[in-house]
C-alpha cells in the first residue's frame, strides 16, 4: 500500500499546489514552469485559446502509479545560485510534502530549464 490508491483528482490537484508552493519557497528558485515538451505546451495553449482545452491543470505534475507518486517540475533558478544545491533542497522539500501526506514516492524529477538573472525577472 503506497497511500495514493484512493487519491481523488481534487486531492491530487491540492497536492500538486502544495508541492509547487514548497518548490517556489526554495532559496534560489525564481519560477516554476509547466513540465512537458515545447510542442505539448504549445498544443495545450492552442487548445485553451480555442476554448476546447482546460488550463486548470497544475503546473507541477503529480501522477499516481502502482509504486507510489511521481512528481515532475521544471524550475527557473537564480543565476547567483548553485543549480545543484537548489535542486537538492527542492527535492528534499518535495519529499517532505509527500511524507507528510503519508504518500510513497516513486520518483521526483526536477529540471532546471532556465537560469534567470535578477534583471530578467
Amino acid at each position: 500500500m503506497n497511500g495514493a490508491e484512493a487519491m481523488t483528482p481534487e486531492v491530487r490537484i491540492g497536492l500538486a499546489q502544495e508541492i509547487e508552493g514548497a518548490v517556489r519557497a526554495t532559496p534560489g528558485v525564481r519560477n516554476v514552469y509547466r513540465s512537458g515538451s515545447l510542442v505539448s505546451n504549445l498544443l495545450r495553449a492552442g487548445a485553451v485559446a480555442l476554448g476546447v482545452g482546460d488550463d486548470e491543470r497544475p503546473i507541477v505534475s503529480v501522477v499516481v502509479r502502482d509504486e507510489g507518486v511521481a512528481v515532475e517540475a521544471s524550475l527557473g533558478v537564480d543565476v547567483t545560485a548553485s543549480s545543484g544545491v537548489v535542486l537538492r533542497e527542492a527535492y528534499e522539500r518535495v519529499d517532505a510534502v509527500l511524507r507528510a501526506a503519508g504518500l510513497q514516492r516513486e520518483s521526483i524529477t526536477l529540471t532546471v530549464v532556465y537560469v534567470q538573472s535578477r534583471d530578467a525577472a
